[in-house]
């Protein structure tokens, strides 16, 4: 016993246990660390084309080796998901410099997209753009989506995605027109002000499920006007001022008549 409790006593004892500590938590980090899903083997001749289009394009504003300036992020590790999101949206390259981004048509078409995305993704590990089935509201739970979005996104984008207002001139947009690609992408990416829910934070079936509610909420109000889509205390607001209106005018009209 006096032999066990000396070498516990060791100077080099917490050395050894730090040691054994970080290549406890490299192995764990490894096994259960989400994995970029939906990676696609781009061929070399992508990878170059895709280099020349940025060169051309985006190195202005991220560096020629894609490692940023002032004012423009690095690009090392963000992922082919990441450049598709903003590419094809047009919010990449930007027109004038301002809090955020805007989405506009894009400048280039699908194939120079995906080849900028190739050329990106070769320079680190990062989120892949998803497949087809990941993307598909048809395999989604739209009532498990309509919780998770209430939950996570719409304090932001409002309770059916009809955007809103931030702060110092940004703002969360309008989800309506975004296809299930840009969707799941901004999920996985966090562009502009928006968080990163990864794979840890919200699993890909999960995500799935709340393109699937946004998708349902495309086909319109089921009680007629939207009333703004502001949620229900909006509506509520509008219930009582319109309600109340009513009364006190009917009240106001049948008080003029009986006298």
């Amino acid at each position: 016993m006096k032999a066990i409790a000396a070498r516990r006593h060791h100077r080099l004892a917490p050395l050894l246990l730090l040691a054994l500590a970080l290549a406890l938590t490299g192995a764990l980090y490894a096994v259960l660390a989400p994995s970029a899903s939906g990676t696609t083997t781009a061929s070399d001749e992508d990878v170059e084309a895709g280099k020349a289009l940025f060169q051309a394009n985006c190195a202005t504003c991220h560096g020629t080796d894609a490692e940023g300036r002032e004012g423009a992020p690095s690009l090392i590790g963000v992922g082919a998901a990441s450049v598709d999101f903003q590419v094809s949206t047009g919010r990449m390259p930007m027109q004038v410099n301002g809090p955020q981004a805007a989405a506009k048509p894009p400048q280039f078409d699908r194939e120079q997209t995906d080849q900028l995305a190739a050329y990106v993704a070769s320079l680190g590990s990062g989120p892949a753009i998803p497949t087809a089935d990941q993307v598909d509201p048809a395999q989604g739970d739209a009532a498990n989506g309509m919780a998770l979005f209430r939950t996570n996104c719409a304090m932001c984008h409002g309770a059916i995605g009809a955007g809103g207002a931030l702060s110092e001139g940004k703002y969360a947009p309008n989800l309506a027109d975004s296809t299930p690609t840009e969707i799941y992408e901004a999920m996985l990416t966090g562009p502009q002000s928006m968080p990163v829910f990864n794979d840890a934070n919200i699993s890909p079936e999960e995500k799935r499920d709340i393109i699937a509610f946004l998708d349902e909420q495309r086909a319109g109000s089921p009680g007629g006007t939207s009333l703004g889509s502001i949620g229900p205390v909006g509506e509520a607001v509008w219930v009582w001022v319109v309600g109340m209106g009513l009364l006190i005018a009917s009240a106001v009209w049948i008080g003029a008549k009986s006298s």
